[in-house]
């Protein structure tokens, strides 16, 4: 019998309980762990890569955006990722296939339509969320393919520039060289066919998207 690995990465213990049991409750072939961060989540794959499906939320505790889906997809390239928020913008939803996500599922669904999406991207395919359109080509799809081809460590690096820190502050917070950050600048720049740090914080600040930081200041569920 093959058992299949899930992981869920949410801030919510209660919500990861719930889908827990969506998913494992009389199937014997399902494993499922839990992680409230992505620093856990690390720990987890560090210690085992062997994993089917991590199943990720948008917006928890160190993570801006798209930022988390960003590093899992780049540290761990070959594991699917499910989205899985209660943000239901087309546009937030088309961005996250664009950076690479398998699969995205509104926290709205029901078990049986849960249990239909996440069959799906274990075998192999991609779950779009019905009446969504995930084709089409515009500067903003261009920008995030360029996003998705940064390193883990870039990734981290460029969040830390969005946030305002010299190269100084940033090696010492990723305990590297400040030469080693430079080069990861240099990369970042070329990667996002951009000329300064200036432009790199404003590519940054797209993973953030508008329409995402919006639906939160109206007042949305979290995601």
């Amino acid at each position: 019998m093959t058992r299949r690995r899930i992981i869920i990465v949410d801030d919510h213990p209660l919500f990861r309980a719930a889908l827990r049991q969506t998913l494992a409750g009389g199937d014997a072939t399902v494993s499922v762990e839990e992680s409230g961060d992505l620093a856990n989540l690390s720990k987890s794959l560090d210690a085992d890569r062997d994993c089917d499906l991590v199943l990720l939320d948008l917006n928890m505790p160190g993570v801006r955006g798209f930022s988390g889906l960003l590093l899992v997809r780049a540290q761990y390239p070959e594991i699917p990722v499910m989205i899985i928020s209660a943000v239901e913008d087309a546009t937030v939803v088309r961005r996250a296939f664009e950076l690479g996500a398998s699969g995205y599922l509104h926290k709205s669904e029901g078990p049986t339509e849960i249990r239909r999406a996440i069959e799906t991207v274990l075998a192999g395919e991609v779950f779009v969320p019905k009446g969504t359109t995930i084709t089409g080509d515009d500067e903003q799809s261009g920008l995030m393919k360029r996003l998705a081809s940064l390193t883990p460590q870039q990734v981290r690096v460029l969040m830390m520039l969005s946030d305002g820190l010299m190269n100084k502050q940033i090696a010492y917070e990723l305990s590297i060289s400040e030469a080693t950050v430079k080069a990861h600048v240099s990369a970042i720049l070329q990667k996002l066919d951009v000329d300064s740090r200036t432009q790199a914080v404003i590519a940054a600040a797209r993973i953030e998207e508008g329409q995402f930081e919006a639906l939160f200041a109206t007042g949305a569920e979290k995601a």
